[in-house]
C-alpha cells in the first residue's frame, strides 16, 4: 500500500483490491475495487478518516508508521460498513490514545460490529466542527446513500470532501485522480445503479445541499479522487434527476424460441423507429451491465416463456432486482409465451411492486407467435413510441 499526497498535509491510503470480482457476495466487480483513506495533519492535532477492508489492516498500519505518525487523535468513521470502518481496532492497537469519532447511529453499528466499548467513541453531530488546528473537519449527515449512517466530511479550508461511498466507483486503477474520465464514468455509473439507484431521493437531497458548498475536491472511499468535482456531481444529478432518457431495456429468455422470436421481432421494429435498445437474456444475466442499463431507461419490456404458470426462475430472479434497484423507468409492459397457463404476467407483475410505472398492455403468444401476435408487438411500439420519443427525435 502506496502513501500519496493530495494536498499540504493530507494523505490518501489507497487499498487495491485488484483480483476481487465479487463484492458481498452480491455485486460484479469487473474491474476490481479500492478501499480509500485519507490522513489530515493539522497543527495541533491529527485526523484519519475511515480505515481499509479488515483483510489489509496490517499493511494499512504500517503505511501509517511509515509517515512517522508518532501519535493519532482522531479517527473519524463516516460509515460503519466493514471495508470502511473494518481496520479500526487494528488502528487503535497501534494509536490506543485515538478518539474514534461518529455520529450515533454509526456508533450504535460500529459497537455491535466491532465489539468497541463506547468509552473509545465521541459522538458527532450534523454540521459540527472539529479543530485540528490550521484545519478543521465540518461534519455533515448524508443518510441513505446508502446506509442510515453515513456522514461526509469537508475539510476546511482545503474544501476536501471525504465523502466514503457516496459518488465512489468500484475501480481498482494506479491513477490516483479520475483522469481517465469516460472509464471512471462507467465504474461509477455501475456503482450508483447497484448501490445508490434505490435511493435516488435521498441521492437529490443531499446533492442540493452539497450545491451550497465549494468543494475543491471529492475523496470517496472507493475508486479514484475527483480533482473536477463537476463531473461526478453533474453525472450524479442526472442520474438521480427524474428525467429519464428514452431507451428501452428487454430481459429475456427462451426456452424453445417462441419468446425470442417475439423479442427479435420488437428490437427491430424499436430499432426501426430510432429507439435504443438493450436486451439482456437473464439467464447467466451480468447484473452489472443490467442495473446500469436500468440508470436511464424510461421504458422496460420484460419478456419470458411461461414456467408453472409463472415466469420462468430467472426472469423472476431478474425481476427481484429490478425491484430492488427501483429504477425511475414511467412504463413496463411484458411479452412472453405459454403452453398450457396463461398467468404468466399476473404472477410477474407483483415481484415489481416497487416499480411507479403505467403498465402496457401483454403480449403473450400461445405456442410459437403467430399473424396476430406480431401485430400485438406493433401495436407495442406503438404505444411505446407515443409515450416517449426516440432518441434524437
Amino acid at each position: 500500500m502506496i502513501v500519496r499526497e493530495l494536498a499540504p498535509n493530507v494523505y490518501a491510503f489507497v487499498a487495491q483490491d485488484w483480483d476481487r470480482k465479487l463484492f458481498d457476495e452480491l455485486v460484479p466487480l469487473p474491474e476490481g475495487t479500492s478501499y480509500n483513506a485519507y490522513l489530515v495533519r493539522g497543527s495541533e492535532r491529527t485526523a484519519l478518516i475511515d480505515t481499509v477492508h479488515p483483510s489489509m489492516a496490517a499493511d494499512f498500519v504500517q503505511a501509517l508508521k511509515s509517515l512517522g505518525l508518532a501519535r493519532l487523535d482522531y479517527i473519524v468513521s463516516n460509515h460503519a460498513e466493514l471495508d470502511h470502518a473494518g481496520a479500526i481496532p487494528a488502528v487503535l492497537a497501534a494509536y490506543p490514545e485515538a478518539k474514534v469519532l461518529a455520529n450515533a447511529k454509526c456508533r450504535s453499528l460500529l459497537a455491535a460490529s466491532l465489539d468497541l466499548p463506547k468509552e473509545m467513541f465521541g459522538l458527532i453531530q450534523d454540521n459540527h466542527t472539529l479543530s485540528l488546528g490550521d484545519q478543521s473537519l465540518r461534519f455533515m449527515w448524508i443518510p441513505w446513500v446508502h446506509w442510515p449512517d453515513s456522514t461526509a466530511t469537508l475539510l476546511e479550508p482545503d474544501n476536501i470532501l471525504f465523502s466514503c461511498d457516496f459518488m465512489g466507483a468500484h475501480l481498482a486503477t494506479s491513477d490516483l485522480f479520475a483522469d481517465d474520465e469516460a472509464r471512471v464514468e462507467r465504474a461509477a455509473r455501475m456503482y450508483y445503479a447497484e448501490i445508490m439507484m434505490p435511493y435516488r431521493k435521498h441521492v437529490t437531497k443531499h446533492l442540493d445541499r452539497l450545491a451550497t458548498e465549494r468543494i475543491a475536491m471529492i475523496a470517496p472511499s472507493h475508486g479514484p479522487v475527483y480533482a473536477r468535482p463537476a463531473f461526478i456531481l453533474d453525472l450524479y444529478r442526472r442520474w438521480a434527476g427524474d428525467t429519464p432518457q428514452a431507451e428501452v431495456v428487454i430481459p429475456y429468455l427462451s426456452m424453445y424460441d417462441s419468446t425470442r422470436n417475439m423479442v427479435g421481432y420488437l428490437l427491430d421494429r424499436l430499432m426501426e423507429q430510432g429507439w435504443k435498445v438493450q436486451p439482456f437474456n437473464t439467464v447467466d444475466l451480468d447484473s452489472g451491465r443490467f442495473a446500469s442499463a436500468l440508470v436511464e431507461a424510461s421504458t422496460l419490456v420484460f419478456a419470458s416463456p411461461t414456467v408453472l404458470d409463472g415466469p420462468h426462475p430467472a426472469m423472476a430472479s431478474a425481476a427481484l432486482l429490478v425491484n430492488a434497484l427501483k429504477p425511475k423507468a414511467t412504463r413496463a409492459g411484458i411479452i412472453g409465451s405459454y403452453g398450457w397457463g396463461t398467468s404468466m404476467p399476473d404472477n410477474l407483475r407483483p415481484l415489481l411492486g416497487n416499480l411507479d410505472v403505467t403498465w402496457f398492455a401483454p403480449v403473450i403468444a400461445s405456442g410459437v407467435p403467430k399473424a396476430e401476435d406480431f401485430a400485438a408487438l406493433d401495436r407495442l411500439v406503438g404505444e411505446i413510441g407515443q409515450a416517449d420519443r426516440p432518441a434524437g427525435d
